[in-house]
């Protein structure tokens, strides 16, 4: 029964389901991503983990045990945000280990060098100002920001060339233009100033209320999922708009 696709495990009392992520975006929540649970997403029952289907299988440990520390934890009275920190902390401590044990690059190597995240330049999407690159995102999680899912652009993370936009590894081939879409219309909303997702309160105090460019592109993209005939006629677009801007 959808959006279940195979049980995974039992961690205790917790039951761990390989879901269909891509219909749970297309059908229930499009910010559902690499996992969830119920304080994340109320329609996940309190007693379940959900993991999406991989395209490249191999980190759905990290997850289990993240979504166990922070439950154990916050069970204990330990506040949410720490909760987080924690769980986040020793999640870094694992992923780090296991990836250089197993693909013998450094976080020193990836920091210096970053073009190593690179996989595929997608050139059907690529100009000559902005490039698109399917990413190791394996690797962005575990040296560059481990919450890194789906896809990134320059202008929300430093770590991004401003002239690119990546896209996760992981996700699959089928959702890959649903993202590349959100991208590059949340990058062409924020260099022409809205903010990514809400406004900082430094700035409410101002009184100027910038928009989310995040939620405008996830609204694009819910829309695209349910009307996919409009997708590559929205993407090309997109492709166009973004080509002339410099972040």
């Amino acid at each position: 029964m959808k959006p279940y696709i195979k049980k995974f495990s039992e961690v205790e009392g917790f039951t761990v389901w390989i879901v269909d992520g891509k219909y749970i975006r297309d059908n229930i929540d499009v910010e559902f991503s690499n996992y969830g649970q119920n304080y994340m997403f109320k329609f996940i029952p309190e007693n379940e983990f959900w993991i999406d289907k991989e395209a490249i299988p191999g980190e759905e440990n990290y997850y289990v045990n993240s979504m166990y520390l922070i439950n154990k934890l916050k069970k204990e009275g330990v506040e949410h945000k720490t909760a987080v920190k924690r769980a986040d902390e020793i999640e870094k401590k694992e992923r780090t280990e296991d990836y250089i044990k197993y693909n013998k690059i450094t976080e020193k190597e990836i920091k210096e060098n970053p073009k190593l995240i690179h996989k595929k330049l997608l050139k059907k999407y690529s100009t000559d100002k902005l490039k698109i690159w399917i990413v190791d995102g394996e690797a962005v999680r575990t040296f560059l920001f481990i919450d890194f899912t789906e896809g990134g652009h320059g202008i929300v993370y430093s770590f991004i060339p401003k002239d690119e936009v990546w896209i996760d590894d992981d996700l699959s081939v089928q959702e890959r233009k649903y993202v590349l879409l959100h991208e590059l219309h949340e990058r062409k909303l924020m260099i022409g100033g809205w903010c990514y997702d809400t406004t900082s309160e430094a700035e409410m105090k101002t009184g100027i209320i910038k928009k989310s460019a995040h939620k405008d592109s996830s609204e694009i993209e819910s829309y695209c999922r349910k009307n996919p005939k409009e997708l590559d006629k929205k993407l090309k677009e997109e492709i166009k708009e973004n080509s002339k801007l410099i972040g």
